[in-house]
């Protein structure tokens, strides 16, 4: 799935799903990350890493 077939199901702008693809998003609302769980069929667990610091 592109990012504009994405943005679209999701209803946010491509711009801003780039900066959620590019780790460049300083915080997501939860009804942004329900919308892209249902849409890829994920939970968000799999959308989401914990770097610790070293």
């Amino acid at each position: 799935m592109t990012l504009v077939e994405l943005s679209h199901k999701v209803e946010i702008t491509v711009a801003n799903l780039s900066i959620l693809k590019n780790n460049r998003a300083k915080a997501v609302r939860f009804a942004t990350l329900t919308a892209l769980c249902e849409a890829l069929d994920c939970t968000p667990g799999e959308l989401f890493t914990l770097d610790e610091e070293e």
